[in-house]
């Protein structure tokens, strides 16, 4: 059993771990496009094989899928909150990038994004604006 005068906590971060197809493309999609910035990579044969993507406290790792590994997660979101979901928006579209409509959901502004491989990427931010609005309409008042 733990010792429970431990001060200081033993998890300190959970990081979202993606088998994919292309490296190369999901290296493009999240460096060029969503602006994370490559920490460490595993190159074995002259290509990346793994890699630690990191924007502010937001993390997560990539590793490209082979035929004996298990397949790629479906339903699978992961959630970085942030504190401007718009701005990250414009960002994305600016880079070229296809984000869903934000929203307001859980008192949230929400921008929703798919990676090549179909993970959905959620970026969330604190909003006192009503629940359910869309952005378009807001912006619009």
């Amino acid at each position: 059993m733990a010792s429970q005068t431990t001060k200081s906590p033993n998890v300190t971060q959970a990081v979202p771990f993606f088998m994919i197809t292309e490296m190369e493309r999901s290296l493009h999609f999240y460096v060029e496009g969503l602006g994370f910035t490559l920490i460490n990579q595993w190159v074995p044969k002259d290509k990346i094989e793994w890699c630690w993507l990191q924007r502010g406290g937001g993390a997560l790792m990539l590793q490209t899928l082979h035929k004996d590994m298990p397949g790629r997660g479906l339903g699978i979101s992961v959630c970085f909150q942030c504190q401007d979901a718009l701005a990250l928006y414009h960002e994305f579209e600016r880079h070229g990038l296809n984000p869903n409509e934000p929203f307001v959901g859980n008192n949230m502004w929400v921008v929703t994004i798919k990676d090549p491989d179909g993970y959905n990427l959620d970026f969330e931010s604190p909003t006192n604006v009503p629940e359910e609005t869309k952005y378009s309409d807001w912006k619009n008042e």
